[in-house]
């Protein structure tokens, strides 16, 4: 279905926001098919098309990069998959601060 989803999408512009959300929804369907290889290279082709694309985007940049640090965790990254984590953590705490909801969830993913 995320490849179907891809492919739907994939010839629009590329700052077409809908894009955006086709590589997102084929990066969930790889992860939860267990494609973790292929997750993990949709997650990495995702992050730079957000910098790329919503560089000031600074929500999207951290979901996207915490969606990166479960890929690396699932293929045994876990060295980068700590890094990205504790990355997503200094970055909601510096957006939203210490108690925010965002801040609290990422601190207990790191």
């Amino acid at each position: 279905l995320g490849w179907a989803c891809w492919k739907t999408y994939a010839g629009r512009p590329e700052t077409d926001s809908t894009r955006l959300y086709a590589i997102n929804q084929l990066g969930n369907g790889l992860s939860s098919a267990d494609h973790n290889e292929d997750a993990l290279s949709v997650r990495e082709t995702q992050l730079a098309l957000v910098r790329h694309l919503c560089p000031t985007d600074e929500e999207s940049m951290l979901t996207t990069q915490s969606n990166l640090a479960i890929a690396y965790k699932k293929v045994g990254r876990l060295d980068q998959a700590t890094r990205t984590r504790g990355g997503v953590y200094f970055g909601h705490l510096k957006l939203s601060g210490k108690e925010h909801k965002s801040t609290l969830i990422a601190a207990s993913n790191y």
